[in-house]
C-alpha cells in the first residue's frame, strides 16, 4: 500500500499550468480525492484564471512566473519548492488532464517496490486517453532519440507524469540531506 500525502508529508505533487482554467480544477480535484494534499501549481504566465482557479484550493500552494517560461522551468521552480519545504518523494503531473491522477499511486508504488530512484508514467498504455495527433508524433521521435542514444526502450519519453525520489536521485542511497550539497540542473485524458 502505498502512503498517500495524508499519511506522508514528504510526498509533493507538482503541477506545471500555463492557461489550463478550464482543465485544472478537474485534475486538482482528483489528485485531492486520491489523498495528497502537498500541491504545487506553478502557474507559468498564464492570462486566464488558472491562478485563481487554484487557489482556491487549501491544499494547493501557487508558485506564479510572472512571465511564460515553459513546461520545464515551471517543473523546475515547482520541484525546488517541494525539496525547500522536506519532500522526499516528488510527483509531476501536467495539469492538462493528458494524466490520470488516480496512477499517481500507482507510480510510486513502483518507486517504493522496485527501489527505483524515478518512474516515469506514460499516457500510450491505455486507449482512454485522448492525446493530439501531433503530439503522438512528437512523442514517437522523442522515443526514438532515447532509444538511439540510450538503448532503452520507452512508451512516453515525453511524459510530464514522473515520481522522483528525491534523497536518492540527489545524495546517493546511504547518505542524507545534510551531508551533501544540494545540486541539481535545470531541466491523459485530454489534450
Amino acid at each position: 500500500m502505498v502512503q498517500k500525502a495524508t499519511e506522508n508529508n514528504n510526498i509533493y505533487v507538482v503541477m506545471p499550468a500555463k492557461d489550463e482554467a478550464p482543465r485544472i480544477a478537474d485534475v486538482i480535484e482528483k489528485t485531492i480525492l486520491q489523498g495528497y494534499s502537498n500541491i504545487i501549481v506553478v502557474n507559468d504566465g498564464s492570462s486566464d484564471a488558472t491562478c485563481q482557479i487554484a487557489s482556491s484550493y487549501d491544499e494547493v500552494q501557487v508558485l506564479n512566473h510572472a512571465v511564460n517560461l515553459g513546461a520545464g522551468a515551471a517543473t523546475q521552480t515547482g520541484i525546488d519548492f517541494a525539496l525547500a519545504q522536506g519532500a522526499d518523494v516528488i510527483v509531476t503531473i501536467d495539469a492538462d488532464q493528458q494524466h490520470f491522477p488516480d496512477d499517481i499511486d500507482r507510480i510510486v508504488q513502483r518507486l517504493e517496490e522496485k527501489n527505483a530512484d524515478i518512474v516515469i508514467g506514460s499516457r500510450f498504455l491505455y486507449s482512454k486517453n485522448k492525446i493530439p495527433f501531433i503530439r503522438i508524433i512528437y512523442n514517437k521521435i522523442g522515443n526514438l532519440l532515447t532509444f538511439v542514444f540510450t538503448g532503452m526502450t520507452v512508451s512516453d519519453s515525453q511524459s510530464g507524469m514522473k515520481a522522483f525520489k528525491w534523497i536518492r536521485v540527489l545524495y546517493g542511497v546511504n547518505q542524507t540531506r545534510s551531508s551533501k550539497q544540494c545540486l541539481f540542473g535545470r531541466s491523459t485524458n485530454k489534450g
